[in-house]
């Protein structure tokens, strides 16, 4: 399996979030849902309008983990939620086939990020792109990695760092300073 990226420049996101909205609504709201929460596309998929419909926070049980998540929703992404589920019902799924009354699968969620990143010159994207892209944006604000990695439930500190791609940028930084003057 490759290694996903996060995205790291700020006109990329706007692009792809663009260029979902032009496609989706749904993927768009699929797309700013994972960069402004940082949450796993297995806890996005889970969502329902009453999860996030006149709410603050979201609390959730995370698939992975087992554990009990709580996270503010960004004025933005609040913004954003409000408008996509208007009319919609509370038992809804918020990404919901309207075949199936099912949430959209890994698997579509998965080709819909790959696909929009290499529309725009992006590739080793994929679902988990966009928590990573919510954890190396959260870590260039307020460079708090020990935050991260509790949000994340990491382990190390060091787990963190490589995971949001940071470690990976500050060895690149180095190894394009060495200069042996040959």
């Amino acid at each position: 399996m490759n290694t996903v990226q996060p995205i790291r420049d700020m006109d990329t996101i706007l692009d792809i979030a663009r260029y979902l909205r032009s496609k989706s609504e749904r993927e768009y709201v699929m797309f700013v849902t994972g960069i402004y929460s940082g949450l796993r596309i297995s806890d996005i998929l889970k969502l329902r309008v009453r999860d996030i419909r006149g709410k603050d926070h979201i609390s959730i049980r995370e698939k992975k983990t087992g554990k009990e998540k709580r996270f503010l929703i960004n004025k933005n992404l609040k913004k954003i939620l409000e408008e996509y589920t208007k009319g919609k019902d509370d038992l809804e799924y918020l990404l919901e086939n309207p075949r199936t009354h099912k949430p959209i699968t890994r698997q579509w969620a998965y080709e819909t990020i790959r696909e929009a990143g290499e529309k725009f010159g992006v590739y080793n994207l994929g679902t988990h792109t966009m928590r990573k892209t919510f954890g190396y944006h959260m870590y260039q604000a307020t460079k708090d990695a020990a935050m991260l990695m509790k949000l994340f439930n990491h382990a190390d500190i060091h787990i963190t760092l490589r995971y949001i791609g940071v470690e990976q940028d500050q060895t690149d930084k180095a190894i394009s300073k060495l200069n042996f003057g040959i």
